[in-house]
C-alpha cells in the first residue's frame, strides 16, 4: 500500500483530487440528506448525518477493491433490491420525519446525532449508485504498472471518500445553522425534511 502511495503520479492524484471535491460539492442525494437532516435536527445532526454518508462512501470504496461491486453491477436484480430497499428505507425516515411533532428534550437531542449517523450510513449503503459510479470514475486513475488496482482503488476511493465526508457534513452544518435561526424546534422543518426524504426516495427507486 506505501508503495502505490509512493509510486503514484502527483499530478494524476491531485487531478483526481480536484475532480472528486468538484462531484461532492454539486448537491446530490447525499448533500440533500445530511441538508434535510440538519434543518430538521439542527447542526450536530447534520454533521453527524454527513459522517454516516462518508461511512457508508468508505463501504462501497472497501466492495469495490475487493471487486464485488462488478459482480453486484453485473446482476440486474442485486442492483434493484438494493435501490428498493434503500428507497423503503427512505420512505420510512419521511414518515416519521412528518409525524415528527418537534418536541425537543435533553434525551433525545442526545439520540439525533447518532440517529442521524446511523441514517445516513444506511441511506448511502442501501444507494446502488455509489457502485455504478465507483467502477466508472475510478479505474480511469488506476495504472496497473504502478501496484495492485485494489490498493490503488483504495487510496483514490479512500481520498474521494474523506473529502466528501467533510464536504456534506459542511453542508449538513450550515443547514442545521440556518434552521436554528428559523426555529430548530418548529414542526413546519420536519414536514419539509419528510418532503425531501420522501423526493429522494422517489428519485432512487424512479431513476434508471
Amino acid at each position: 500500500m506505501w508503495q502505490t502511495l509512493t509510486h503514484f503520479p502527483p499530478d494524476q492524484f491531485l487531478l483526481f483530487l480536484a475532480g472528486g471535491i468538484l462531484l461532492n460539492l454539486t448537491p446530490g442525494q447525499d448533500v440533500m440528506f445530511a441538508t434535510a437532516t440538519g434543518l430538521q435536527g439542527g447542526p450536530r445532526a447534520g454533521v453527524m448525518a454527513g459522517l454516516g454518508v462518508g461511512l457508508g462512501a468508505l463501504w462501497h470504496v472497501a466492495l469495490s477493491a475487493l471487486g464485488l461491486s462488478a459482480l453486484i453491477a453485473a446482476h440486474a436484480g442485486a442492483l434493484a433490491a438494493i435501490k428498493y430497499a434503500g428507497g423503503a428505507y427512505l420512505l420510512y425516515i419521511a414518515w416519521k420525519s412528518w409525524n415528527d411533532t418537534g418536541t425537543t428534550g435533553p434525551a433525545r437531542a442526545s439520540r439525533t446525532g447518532w440517529d442521524a449517523f446511523r441514517k445516513g450510513a444506511f441511506t448511502n449503503i442501501l444507494n446502488p449508485k455509489p457502485i455504478l459510479f465507483m467502477l466508472a470514475f475510478l479505474p480511469q486513475f488506476v495504472h496497473p504498472e504502478i501496484g495492485p488496482v485494489w490498493a490503488q482503488i483504495l487510496l483514490l476511493g479512500g481520498a474521494f471518500g474523506i473529502t466528501g465526508t467533510f464536504i456534506t457534513a459542511a453542508y449538513g452544518y450550515l443547514a442545521g445553522r440556518a434552521g436554528h435561526v428559523i426555529g430548530a424546534r418548529m414542526a413546519v422543518l420536519n414536514k419539509g425534511a419528510a418532503v425531501v426524504f420522501a423526493g429522494l426516495a422517489a428519485r432512487l427507486i424512479l431513476t434508471e
